[in-house]
């Protein structure tokens, strides 16, 4: 049984920074795409940073520069550095992965096999 285990998130001032995890069981993070997303309140949920099995990254616009993806592969956990937050981050975070290597779109949510139960991340 694949389980994606998020955690890490909080309130944070603006232009605070939080760190938020992704612990897989069930699932090799290694070799495929994940991405995290987000959904504010009253909003669709959206991409927010994927990485691919080749260690590819790719970003929002709106996050690029602030945020950052990566992965312990070690650890089997992907991971998101949130820097220099603003109140539009505010939403609750999703892990989200593949079964695929590379290809596709990053962002596309119905490309994504396995989500966690979210985080939330507050910003004010």
């Amino acid at each position: 049984q694949v389980q994606l285990v998020e955690s890490g998130g909080g309130s944070a001032q603006a232009g605070g920074s939080l760190r938020l995890s992704c612990a897989a069981s069930g699932y090799t993070v290694s070799p495929y795409c994940m991405a995290w997303f987000r959904q504010a309140p009253g909003k669709a949920r959206e991409g927010v940073a994927g990485v691919d099995g080749g260690g590819i990254t790719a970003y929002k616009d709106s996050v690029k520069g602030r945020f950052a993806i990566s992965r312990d592969d070690a650890k089997n956990s992907l991971y998101m550095q949130l820097n220099n937050l603003k109140t539009e981050d505010t939403a609750m975070y999703f892990c989200a992965a593949r079964v695929v290597r590379s290809g596709g779109s990053w962002n596309d949510q119905a490309e994504f096999v396995y989500w966690g139960q979210g985080t939330q991340v507050t910003v004010s």
